[in-house]
């Protein structure tokens, strides 16, 4: 079991917080050993990332990863405008002054924030469909500089091909393998201009990507309810890339809302560390999210994103945080009742280790259940051929279609589901956290627990590669083993790891794709000590691989 550090919600000392300037020295001054495998170009769940200080991101492998973006548009004939975008992690400008090096020196047509700032990565994939709407040719993509919700120490870059979504496996292979190839010969092909000539270069483009995203919005959430609610709102950006969007969302529709924090600062020192003692700008975690939990009464809802805002944290009374899973069920119950514009046939979507409750929100509401494996980007053709209604991951990402049924967004977008819970708030006159309550009273109780434990790159391989032979027996936790899996039941892809269900548990075990982690996903509908049993099973077979 992860054991919770002390220094866990509270601030922590100065001499602890991360060394910026040592920092972007080594992000230029490390050189990556491409023989050595952690100092290769690796993509994960969602994109390259790792710290200038482990030499696993640094200035050379941007370069090569942008050399490789270079040649895969080209070979793909992707040649729209490149919208790029960066979040407040310390690394994540000069990772973009490395991409524009590279992107003009092959005279692509980049768009960057006009005034220079953060740009969330939901608002990256609503310009990517936005611009291709209607088009054929001329398609448009994008980059996003951020590791999500990582320590201030880590760089994430991550690349939305013209779908305007998280790559696939097949792209960030070619890209992954390419850019390993640059970095093995030295980056002796890469094309490179100095920074001062790449930004003068004509096809470098300052783009205003806050308004359309800001006036867009009533197509997605009922901002009118929400407003004529006057539902008081807590918002806390977390310092994070969303920091310059709330104020704008909030001055454009009129919102009763209070932004409790603006301030941004590479070290997060503002910020409580998380169950590890780390800081981690995760917003469903309640260590990382006490401030805003402590403000949490003065509002009828209160949320808060993670650093690239594709994640959101929902604050309401009775719970304070709610357990991201508890909140996907509230979002799928409500939408499914209250879009009259989407088909009778739009599909439910969630990753394998999300809730079950979230399988007996789609039996009730009668609604086609999609489980795929971990990551966003398995949703993407559902939301775009308009299949799927809704895409959700037990790590508080979702999106969701527009009102009228059509693609709003192929990533995670923060900044809607936290307006929903506002609108759920206006239109029923009960906050999420009430409507949870109501749902399990009807469909059951669920009890989730997610354990995080660290782990070495060859023990995460091993988890990775689980098999069913590996969880001997036919029971778990006194009930019968109804199925063990290593593929996800809506699209056959492989999960990464194992599941193994009951008629009332379950639990899967899979390696991060972000940080040297593993991760026992557990659930229960009979009660907290039916979830122990199951997470001791789960926790005996995992130790016994990895010591194997």
């Amino acid at each position: 079991m992860a054991n919770i550090s002390p220094l866990a919600g509270h601030k922590l000392p100065a001499a602890d917080l991360a060394d910026i300037p040592a920092l972007l020295s080594a992000y230029y001054d490390r050189k990556p050993d491409p023989a050595i495998a952690t100092q290769r170009v690796a993509f994960g769940t969602s994109g390259h990332r790792g710290s200038p200080l482990h030499t696993s991101f640094n200035e050379n492998h941007i370069l090569a990863i942008c050399e490789a973006i270079a040649r895969y548009r080209k070979a793909e004939g992707i040649d729209g405008p490149l919208f790029l975008g960066i979040d407040s992690h310390a690394v994540s400008a000069p990772a973009q002054r490395s991409a524009l090096e590279v992107l003009a020196a092959h005279g692509i047509s980049v768009h960057i924030d006009q005034a220079d700032g953060y740009t969330p990565t939901p608002v990256i994939s609503h310009a990517i469909l936005t611009y291709n709407k209607g088009r054929t040719t001329g398609l448009a993509d994008g980059i996003v500089v951020t590791p999500s919700h990582n320590p201030p120490i880590d760089g994430g870059f991550k690349y939305n091909p013209s779908h305007g979504g998280p790559a696939d496996t097949a792209i960030t292979k070619a890209i992954q393998d390419m850019a390993n190839g640059f970095l093995a010969d030295g980056l002796k092909d890469v094309k490179r201009l100095s920074y001062e000539e790449a930004i003068k270069q004509p096809c470098i483009t300052k783009y205003d990507f806050v308004t359309p995203y800001v006036a867009d919005l009533e197509s997605v959430i009922d901002m009118a309810a929400i407003r004529d609610a006057k539902v008081r709102i807590g918002i806390d950006p977390l310092g994070g890339a969303a920091v310059d969007y709330w104020q704008r969302i909030v001055d454009h529709y009129g919102l009763n809302a209070t932004i409790v924090s603006n301030e941004v600062d590479p070290q997060f020192g503002f910020m409580t560390a998380d169950w590890d003692g780390q800081i981690r700008m995760d917003c469903s975690s309640p260590y990382a999210m006490a401030r805003l939990i402590n403000l949490g009464s003065e509002f009828n809802v209160a949320f808060a994103n993670d650093t690239d805002a594709d994640r959101h944290g929902i604050v309401a009374q009775p719970d304070g945080l709610l357990n991201p899973n508890h909140y996907l069920a509230v979002a799928i119950s409500y939408l499914y009742q209250n879009r009259p514009q989407w088909s009778k046939d739009l599909g439910i979507g969630k990753t394998l280790v999300s809730s079950s409750l979230i399988d007996r929100v789609a039996a009730e509401l009668g609604r086609k259940l999609v489980e795929v494996p971990v990551g966003l980007k398995w949703f993407v053709p559902g939301l775009m051929d308009g299949s799927l209604g809704f895409g959700g991951e037990e790590s508080a990402g979702a999106t969701f279609l527009r009102r009228d049924g059509t693609v709003w967004t192929t990533d995670k977008d923060g900044l809607i589901l936290s307006l929903l819970a506002a609108e759920i708030t206006a239109k029923t006159g009960k906050n999420p956290s009430q409507h949870y309550h109501e749902i399990s009273a009807r469909l059951g109780t669920p009890y989730y627990q997610r354990i995080d434990a660290a782990a070495t790159p060859d023990q995460k391989a091993k988890l990775s590669k689980l098999s069913p032979e590996q969880y001997p027996g036919d029971t778990l936790a006194g009930e019968a083993i109804t199925a063990k899996l290593t593929k996800a039941p809506g699209n056959g892809a492989a999960i990464g790891g194992l599941k193994v269900t009951t008629q009332d548990g379950w639990f899967a075990a899979r390696p991060s794709g972000t940080e040297d982690v593993y991760k026992i996903y557990a659930e229960s509908f009979k009660g907290p000590e039916h979830l122990k049993e199951i997470q001791e099973e789960a926790q005996a077979v995992i130790s016994k691989v990895l010591s194997a």
